[in-house]
């Protein structure tokens, strides 16, 4: 059973997940009508639906665990970017977010003595590494290619090998 101090946590993860998942949507979207990347759109439709999957993972549990899962209420995200690169940036800075309040969750657990909850955030935690680490990896390729028009051609090119190489480590 959860204590109404973890229900309440993770929620708030539901919400931080379901907005990640607003977020890629929207990222999505406006990498879709910029010229030439079609490939970064679908990785962002395919990172959205990811992170719905992760939302939907976690009101499973609560719910299975006595609980109660709250559908949340989402902010409108941000619709529009600068560039390209403002929304990689933005993606890094929405996964390390993400990151840190799994980490907090996993904090709460250990407080609790809470070892199901523990047990069942480790999954997370594993994820969060490899979300990390192909979004720096991402942004550091941009980094190179600046404005290059070519660099960002083989960019979109190749950002879909790139999710399949990382989802099967």
């Amino acid at each position: 059973m959860l204590s109404q101090t973890m229900q309440e946590a993770l929620n708030k993860q539901v919400m931080l997940e379901a907005s990640s998942s607003q977020a890629y949507l929207a990222m999505a979207s406006w990498a879709e009508i910029q010229p030439g990347m079609d490939n970064v759109a679908e990785y962002f439709y395919m990172q959205s639906e990811e992170e719905r999957i992760h939302m939907l993972k976690l009101m499973r549990f609560i719910n299975e665990r006595g609980g109660y899962a709250l559908v949340p209420a989402l902010a409108q995200p941000i619709v529009t970017f600068k560039s390209l690169k403002n929304m990689f940036e933005s993606f890094l800075q929405h996964e390390v977010e993400v990151s840190n309040s799994i980490n907090e969750l996993v904090d709460l657990t250990l407080k609790e003595k809470d070892y199901a909850t523990h047990n069942f955030l480790q999954w997370y935690v594993s994820e969060q590494i490899e979300e990390e680490k192909s979004a720096r990896i991402l942004n550091d390729k941009l980094e190179l290619i600046g404005e290059d028009k070519s660099g960002l051609y083989l960019f979109d090119r190749d950002i879909l090998n790139t999710r399949n190489q990382s989802e099967k480590a």
